[in-house]
Formats: structure tokens, C-alpha cells, sequence
């Protein structure tokens, strides 16, 4: 059960027992893991985590936005359980797997657009993009792909070919995956042409066609072009309705395949059950992973039937579309369906005002924006010149760790709040309480 009493910090942070944990990683597994602080996890339940020393902490992370039903629901265990006792693994690549079968049919009927879809199925956001890069390079026999700056797409060789937020993220391993050409996103808080909303006309959208097909790249060369539809890692950046609206007509001027990332603002987070459903646009393909399963590896890479015509050994997977997970994915969509979706867009529109009132009073708030539970607030040394402030953001998402909120970063210099779509209004009082606490400390 979850306690009645959090967030709770009784030891120094790292406790004792932490420490120990902290050491022995270091010894034992790789270095090339980021972590925000020293959070060594035992436990967890609902809206909370325990960490190895007794702390009870007040989770705003849903482990990356994965656990959108909160930690260990009661329904999610039970359908782990069931299935455990009944089917662990019999490969989907090469067998038949009932519980696949039904997920896919599902996810046919809550992803947009009309007709079939079909669904291939992985076990990361990461396998999700390869299998949906691939996909359209296969489908329109074009090698040509385009991605936007700040865009997270994953880790793996071809879906870091589509990322560019961190250096550390590529340096090293060049060269990638060729032919794929990176534009800006409409990060309209600095918006590349110095221009606003209200008098750009979707300017970002617009030099892919005046520009970039005009003076380097045909469009009929183009298979794709991949966008998250909420900036995720590079931010949780929301562009404006129409620039989504500029981007998918330019792909149907072209006969381009139009590929939404949806690994972590889909699964309701967004307070839609796709975040594309906002802007009005219907993906060729859509990836997801993160919020599909409750925290077990499962990811989807969904796409019409006429696109998804690759013949058999074109692409599988020994793991992906695991039973349990499956299983869990079918309760995890059951409950997001009875509320919990509704439950997102009613709770972050609360915060989301709470956030603004906050950027009224701390000149250290540069923007506030966001989607249902998938919100953000950019730090920054100055209002007037938005220059980022990374240190600043890392000692607040410091100072919440030592008083028992976890929080984590985004973009360069904003802190993401994404906790389960379990969350309650007092829950979220206590988190902006102390939040609050940690601008007037900073």
C-alpha cells in the first residue's frame, strides 16, 4: 500500500544503504547511463517511491513517463500475474501469439485514421523509430528522410540518425545512418526566425518546400519526415496548431509518409489519447512505446495496411510483443479508456495555470507550456534575453529531490513534470508547494 504520509526524508540524501548501491554500480555497470541524482529505488506505489534507506519520495517522473497508471497498480499486477502463471514467452516472429493478435487489433481501433491498421511490435521507443524508419524507406523505394533539431528519437544507430538535442548523444560514433537532414521545430519561445505565432505563417514549414526542395534535396527523393508531435527530450516543446497542419499538407503534397513520434506524449499523456489528436492531423505511421504497458519493455510501431507491405523476414523481433507485456498493455489502454485520459487533460490543465502563476513571480521562469501531463518550465538567467540557465534547472530539480519531489530535465534548460495519469489534485498541490519552495530558495 502506498503511505499516508509522503513525500517523507528521513536520512541524508543519499541515505547509508544508498551509498553502497551507488558504489557498487560504478564498479559493475556502464558508465554511459545518465543520472539526474542519487535515487536508488526499492519500492513503489501509486504516486510514491521508496528508496533503499526508508525516503518516500513524491514521483513526478513516472519513470520517464512509462508508469502512466501509476506504480504497481493493482489491476496492471493482476494482469502480470494471470498471464504469468499461464505464458511467459513463445516468440511472436515465428508462432502465433493470441495475446499480440488482440493488442494489434486494439491498437487498430484507438489509433487515428480510418480502415485497418497493423501493427509491428518491439520492445523500446528506440525499436519502435527503426522499425518505422525502415518501414518508409521500404514502402516509397525513396532513401531520402527528414528530421527536426532538438528531436529525441532514441539511441539505437538509425534512430540517433533522426535525433539531434545532445551532442553526447552522437559524438563518437559517426557516421550514421546517410540521407537524413535535420530542420528547425517550431520552438516558438525561440523561434529560429525571430519570428512570433500570430506573423510566421508556419515559416519553419515553409523553407522545407521554398528551400530545402528547391536548392538541395527533391521531394520525390523524400520517404519520410519524422516529428514528435510534442518535442519530448528536446524540451516538451508544443508547437502551434497550424505548424502541424503546414507539415502534414506538405507531406501530402509530395506523397511523403507523414511519421508520428509518439513514444512518450502518446498513451494519453497528453490528455488526448494521441497527442496528434490535438493539432487534427492523421499520422502514416505512428510509433509508441513508454506508456503502452505500465512499465513492462513494449513498443508499437503502427501503420496502415497498404504501408505496412513488407513481406515476410523484412523485419522481427524475438522479444517484442512479449505476453505479459501485452497483456498488461490490454489492461494498461482498459484504464486510460476509463478516465484516466480525462483525468490527464483535467489535471495538467490545473497545473498548467498554477505553472503560469509561477512565471509571474520568479523571473527565473522564462516559459511555461505543455499538454496534459506533459508539461514544462524553462529556466533561464534572464526574461528578457532567455538565455539558458542549466545550473539553475539542475539545482531546483536538486533542491525538489531533497524535499521529496522527483523531477526531471529537459531541452537545455527546462524542467519536465510528467507523473502518472493516477494523479490527484492533492497530489498536485503538494508537488507545486514545493516547487514553489525551491524558486524562493534558488
Amino acid at each position: 500500500m502506498a503511505p499516508d504520509n509522503y513525500p517523507y526524508i528521513r536520512t541524508g540524501l543519499p541515505g547509508p544503504q544508498a551509498i553502497q548501491y551507488i558504489e557498487k554500480e560504478k564498479k559493475f555497470i556502464s558508465p554511459s547511463l545518465t543520472k539526474g541524482y542519487p535515487l536508488v529505488v526499492k519500492s513503489a506505489k501509486g504516486m510514491t517511491v521508496e528508496d533503499v534507506d526508508g525516503n518516500i519520495f513524491l514521483d513526478f517522473t513516472a519513470g520517464i513517463a512509462v508508469c502512466s497508471t501509476g506504480h504497481n497498480h493493482n489491476q496492471i499486477i493482476s494482469s502480470i500475474t494471470d498471464q504469468a502463471n499461464t505464458l511467459i514467452h513463445m516468440s511472436g516472429a515465428d508462432f502465433y501469439n493470441p495475446l499480440q493478435i488482440l493488442l494489434a487489433e486494439k491498437l487498430s481501433a484507438i489509433c487515428p485514421g480510418p480502415g485497418t491498421k497493423k501493427t509491428f511490435f518491439g520492445n523500446s521507443g528506440a525499436e519502435s523509430v527503426e522499425a518505422a524508419f525502415k518501414l518508409a524507406r521500404y514502402h516509397t523505394k525513396r532513401n531520402v528522410v527528414i528530421a527536426f533539431y532538438n528531436a529525441f528519437h532514441g539511441r539505437t544507430m538509425g534512430a540517433l540518425s533522426l535525433t539531434a538535442s545532445k551532442l553526447n548523444h552522437r559524438k563518437r560514433f559517426l557516421p550514421l545512418i546517410p540521407e537524413v537532414i535535420h530542420v528547425p521545430y517550431a520552438y516558438c519561445y525561440r523561434c529560429h526566425y525571430n519570428l512570433t505565432p500570430d506573423n510566421c505563417n508556419a515559416a519553419c514549414v515553409a523553407w522545407i518546400r521554398e528551400e530545402l526542395f528547391k536548392t538541395k534535396v527533391p521531394p520525390e527523393d523524400v520517404a519520410a519526415i519524422f516529428v514528435e508531435i510534442v518535442q519530448g527530450e528536446g524540451g516538451y516543446i508544443v508547437p502551434p496548431r497550424e505548424f502541424h497542419a503546414a507539415l502534414y499538407q506538405l507531406t501530402r503534397d509530395y506523397n511523403i509518409l507523414y511519421v508520428a513520434d509518439e513514444v512518450q506524449s502518446g498513451m494519453g499523456r497528453t490528455g488526448k489519447m494521441f497527442a496528434c489528436e490535438h493539432f487534427g492531423v492523421v499520422p502514416d505511421i505512428i510509433t509508441i512505446a513508454k506508456g503502452i504497458a505500465s512499465g513492462l519493455p513494449l513498443s508499437a510501431t503502427v501503420a496502415s495496411e497498404e504501408i505496412m507491405d513488407w513481406v515476410s523476414g523484412s523485419h522481427a523481433s524475438t522479444f517484442g510483443g512479449n505476453p505479459i507485456s501485452c497483456h498488461a498493455a490490454l489492461t494498461t489502454i482498459q484504464l486510460l479508456e476509463d478516465g484516466l485520459v480525462e483525468n490527464a487533460a483535467r489535471q495538467g490543465a490545473y497545473i498548467l495555470n498554477q505553472l503560469k502563476r509561477l512565471e509571474h513571480t520568479y523571473p527565473v521562469i522564462g516559459d511555461v507550456r505543455g499538454l496534459g501531463l506533459m508539461l514544462a518550465v524553462e529556466i533561464v538567467k534572464d526574461k528578457g534575453t532567455k538565455e539558458f540557465a542549466p545550473e539553475e534547472r539542475d539545482r531546483i530539480i536538486q533542491k525538489a529531490f531533497s524535499k521529496g519531489l522527483l523531477l526531471l530535465g529537459c531541452g537545455r534548460s527546462a524542467i519536465r513534470f510528467c507523473p502518472p495519469l493516477i494523479l490527484s489534485r492533492n497530489d498536485a498541490d503538494i508537488a507545486l508547494s514545493i516547487f514553489e519552495i525551491c524558486l524562493k530558495e534558488l
